[in-house]
């Protein structure tokens, strides 16, 4: 088993609170994870159609006949348990302790926030981090391999082909977590929308025109994106508040939580093919970004990253607010030019920023001090998050 990053604070916070959440993409290893770590509590399995019709029938039997402290497994399946839960936690001497999992962030939430506010500290769990794979023999050795393979545990754990993999994985998304959070008529529609979505990522979320390719409403494309960010699919990138004077972009930037999965939707078939993909460059960006809300995200703190664009097309890629932002660039090319400096210099001049708040993470091998920032090899991206 690969140990991960969460597990430590994981396991203190059930020291404070009488439950912890544990929510995230289907596959991403909460299962595996809670049970590795929590080995003496009883574990139960809301997807086994026999103990999910126990807890339908009668919650306060299920949660009482099952004594000691649990392991609730897919908990959304049956939302009804969290009003019993509340009162079993406010009313239980000694006080029992519960874990829950869940792979849609929208139904947990809700009914975490209505029945157990204050009762339960919430993580989310992601797909391995670059920094989690380094245990294993197997993590790609190239940054094109990496790209391709993504970072979800089957993947390693089985020796999954990643094309074979993600398909079966896109396939039993549509076919089980799409109709649970909302009854999509046409999944067909659905996958097409999905693979558009593939294609934007890094750019601008532009409901009108996804709608328009889709072939759906303007107002179903804004709940069918709400599907994919609840379902740990997709995720975006807020723009940074602070204008400095300028008229800013308001819209959210699109992309994936893995770039194994972009690039199954793209039809790309192997790490060769992606060598010279159009796209290259923004599952680049994208793999860097997943990066640092999985570092957040695996210390149970909120990312706080941003992007930066302002009306005469200056950017900065990633804006980390820590409270005073770090900027970052990110680059997939492996040889270091003048260009990558082009957003961090007008950044530097606009704001006072100091350069040593300021990097470009690239897709080559050695780390580099400048002028305007330090260049971060994508390889030491890992030790790079551990010291903001």
């Amino acid at each position: 088993m690969v140990p991960r990053r969460m597990a430590s604070e994981l396991a203190a916070s059930l020291r404070s609170f009488p439950a912890v959440a544990v929510i995230g993409p289907r596959q991403s290893g909460k299962t595996t994870l809670v049970r590795s770590l929590f080995p003496r509590f009883t574990y139960l399995s809301l997807e086994r159609p026999d103990i999910r019709a126990q807890a339908e029938e009668d919650p306060n039997r299920f949660l009482t006949a099952n004594r000691g402290d649990l392991i609730l497994d897919e908990v959304q399946r049956v939302p009804q348990l969290f009003s019993y839960l509340q009162v079993l936690i406010d009313e239980t001497i000694p006080r029992r302790s519960f874990v829950l999992t869940g792979s849609e962030n929208f139904l947990l939430s809700q009914s975490i926030s209505q029945s157990l506010s204050g009762r339960v500290r919430i993580f989310r769990l992601l797909p391995f981090s670059y920094g989690e794979l380094a245990v294993l023999p197997t993590r790609p050795e190239d940054l094109d391999s990496l790209l391709f393979t993504g970072m979800y545990p089957p993947i390693y754990d089985r020796s999954a082909e990643p094309s074979v993999w993600y398909q079966s994985y896109t396939e039993t998304y549509l076919e089980r977590d799409v109709r649970n959070i909302k009854n999509i008529a046409s999944l067909s529609l659905f996958q097409r929308f999905l693979t558009l979505c593939a294609g934007r990522i890094g750019q601008l979320v532009n409901l009108s025109a996804l709608a328009i390719e889709a072939g759906i409403s303007h107002n179903t494309a804004r709940e069918w994106l709400s599907v994919l960010e609840a379902s740990y699919i997709i995720h975006t990138l807020k723009p940074y508040h602070v204008n400095y004077g300028k008229r800013v972009v308001k819209q959210p930037k699109l992309y994936f939580v893995d770039t194994g999965l972009v690039c199954s939707l793209l039809g790309i078939q192997s790490a060769d093919q992606l060598r010279s993909h159009y796209l290259r460059g923004s599952l680049f960006e994208n793999f860097v970004i997943s990066e640092y809300a999985k570092h957040r995200l695996n210390g149970g703190v909120v990312p706080r990253g941003f992007f930066w664009r302002d009306s005469h097309g200056h950017e900065i890629d990633l804006l980390i607010e820590e409270p005073a932002p770090f900027a970052v660039e990110i680059k997939s090319g492996e040889t270091v030019t003048a260009e990558y400096f082009k957003g961090l210099q007008y950044w530097l001049s606009l704001t006072g920023a100091s350069p040593e708040r300021s990097y470009v993470i690239y897709g080559g091998a050695e780390n580099q001090d400048r002028k305007y920032g330090r260049v971060v090899a994508y390889r030491n991206i890992d030790e790079w998050l551990a010291q903001l």
